[in-house]
C-alpha cells in the first residue's frame, strides 16, 4: 500500500482515479493510460524540485528500502556474523559476508526495522557501543583477508541512552573512525536514508562515500537544530535548509564523493530497480579502488578526512 507524503496530494488523487477505472472497458483503458502518463510526469516534476525538508521526509519514508533490503537484493551467499566478542550483539547494526559480481565482501549496515516489532528489535537503527565494536571487528576481518568493505548508513544517530554512555559510546564511535582510517581494505559507504551525526560517520569514513539522491546527511536532525537555535519546532523546515543536509549540498561541500540517482518517485516506489542501480555503483567503486595500492588508498582516505576537518 502506498503511503503518501504531504507534498504528494496530486499524485494520490491521480492514483485514486486510476484505481476507479475498469481495465476491461476499452474507453477506461485509454483514460487509464493517459492518467498513468500524467502521473509519471507529475512524479518526475515533483521529485526534481524537492526542498530540503521534503527530502528529509523522503529519506524517512516508512517504505524506503533499508540495509537488510539492499543486502537481500544485491548480494549472494550472505552469511550473517554477530557480536562484538566483548559484551553483546547489537541488532541496530547488521554485519555479514556476501558476494557481489564474484567478489567476496564484508557488509555492515545500520538497520531501522520495518514494523513495530522489528524497529524495537533493531532499536530504530540507533547503535550502542557493542554495535560499533562489532563493526570494528568485521573491518579487521576484512583487513586480514583483504576483502572490500561495503557499509549502508541509515540512522538518526547513535543511541543516546545512559547505558550506552556508561559502556563507552563516544569511544566506540571514535575507534570505528580510527579503524576505518587504518585498515587496508577498500571501503565504500552509502548513505541510503538518514545519515545522522557520529552514529553515521562511524560507518561512513570510507574511500568512497556515496549518497542516494534523496537521502540526508547532517550533524544533527532538523528538529534538534530547531529546538537548540530557535527553541521551537516551528522552525524545523528552516533548520533543514540551514543544515545543508541534502546529497546535492554534501557533494558541493565535498563531504561525499558522488550522488547515486534514484528512480523517479524515490527508492521506496521501486526498491528492486533502485537495488540494480546501487549494485552497479558498488561494483564500479570496488573495481576502481582495487586498482590502487593499499598504501595509496590509505593515504588518499586519510587526506580526504583530514582536509574536511581543516576546512571546518
Amino acid at each position: 500500500m502506498n503511503r503518501y507524503l504531504d507534498f504528494e496530494n496530486d499524485i494520490e488523487n491521480i492514483e485514486a482515479l486510476i484505481n476507479k477505472l475498469d481495465i476491461n472497458d476499452s474507453d477506461h483503458k485509454f483514460k487509464k493510460n493517459k492518467l498513468i502518463d500524467k502521473k509519471k510526469k507529475l512524479i518526475k516534476n515533483i521529485y526534481s524540485n524537492l526542498s530540503a525538508w521534503e527530502k528529509v521526509q523522503v529519506a524517512r519514508h516508512a517504505d524506503r528500502p533499508h540495509s537488510k533490503d539492499y543486502i537481500n537484493l544485491i548480494f549472494k551467499n550472505v552469511i550473517y556474523l554477530h557480536g562484538d566478542k566483548k559484551y553483546a550483539d547489537d541488532s541496530a547494526i547488521l554485519g555479514c559476508l556476501g558476494e557481489i559480481s564474484g567478489q567476496s565482501v564484508i557488509i555492515i549496515g545500520t538497520e531501522k526495522g520495518d514494523s513495530m516489532q522489528s524497529r524495537i528489535k533493531h532499536n530504530f537503527g540507533m547503535a550502542k557501543p557493542e554495535g560499533y565494536r562489532k563493526a570494528q571487528r568485521l573491518m579487521r576481518i576484512a583487513n586480514k583477508f583483504n576483502l572490500p568493505v561495503v557499509t549502508f548508513v541509515d540512522t538518526a544517530g547513535a543511541f543516546p541512552g545512559k547505558d550506552a554512555e556508561e559502556r563507552g559510546q563516544s569511544e566506540s564511535i571514535a575507534s570505528s573512525i580510527q579503524t576505518s582510517l587504518k585498515i587496508g581494505s577498500p571501503i565504500i559507504s552509502i548513505i541510503i536514508g538518514e545519515g545522522g551525526s557520529g552514529g553515521a560517520i562511524a560507518l561512513a569514513t570510507a574511500d568512497r562515500v556515496l549518497m542516494l539522491e534523496h537521502s540526508i546527511y547532517s550533524v544533527i536532525s532538523p528538529e534538534g537544530c530547531a529546538s537548540i537555535l530557535w527553541r521551537s519546532a516551528d522552525f524545523t523546515k528552516q533548520a533543514a535548509e540551514s543544515l545543508k543536509l541534502t546529497a546535492q549540498d554534501c557533494l558541493k561541500n565535498k563531504i561525499i564523493d558522488s550522488i547515486i540517482v534514484e528512480v523517479d518517485g524515490g527508492a521506496h516506489r521501486f526498491p528492486e530497480d533502485q537495488a540494480v542501480i546501487l549494485k552497479n555503483e558498488i561494483i564500479n567503486s570496488i573495481n576502481n579502488l582495487k586498482n590502487l595500492s593499499i598504501e595509496k588508498r590509505k593515504k588518499i582516505r586519510n587526506e580526504k578526512f583530514l582536509n574536511m576537518t581543516s576546512e571546518i
